[in-house]
């Protein structure tokens, strides 16, 4: 059973510095898999909240599935539950509150016939650090550019 990725977030990558990743499932409310599955799905403005022990993703945006007009009560950003074991949930929280972390979706990917989202515990990185990352990516671009011709 392979992975299918179906949206990254990039700008995890570039505004955190991450440290640690978990895989964790999604509990989904009906036709939502299938929006998934069309990639109607959008975890840009997502954050990770954990409270009272339970992981909840908050403003992720599943696009309403289009032949399922007849269910009500599922709302494109809802608050959505993680599946992640206690001991991961102490960890992040550990972690998170000694070295001032913040927990980010970075990608959201099919395994099998389930719907999981991969994690990262990551420290938000400064402007300067930015800029050293975009300084990198031309570089390797104009590296790349020089090795095709």
């Amino acid at each position: 059973m392979g992975e299918h990725v179906i949206v990254n977030n990039k700008k995890a990558y570039f505004n955190y510095e991450i440290l640690e990743k978990w895989e964790a499932g999604l509990v989904l409310n009906g036709p939502e898999i299938k929006s998934i599955r069309n990639k109607e799905v959008s975890i840009a403005e997502a954050f990770i909240l954990i409270r009272k022990e339970e992981a909840f993703i908050i403003n992720m945006n599943i696009n309403k599935y289009e032949y399922a007009n007849n269910i009500k009560g599922i709302e494109p950003t809802r608050n959505r539950k993680l599946l992640l074991h206690k001991k991961e949930i102490k960890k992040m929280l550990e972690r998170i509150k000694l070295e001032n972390l913040t927990v980010v979706p970075l990608r959201v990917y099919l395994k099998g016939n389930y719907a999981k989202i991969e994690l990262g515990l990551g420290r938000g990185k400064k402007n300067y650090d930015k800029r050293e990352t975009i300084k990198k990516r031309d570089v390797e671009r104009r590296e790349l550019a020089k090795n095709k011709y």
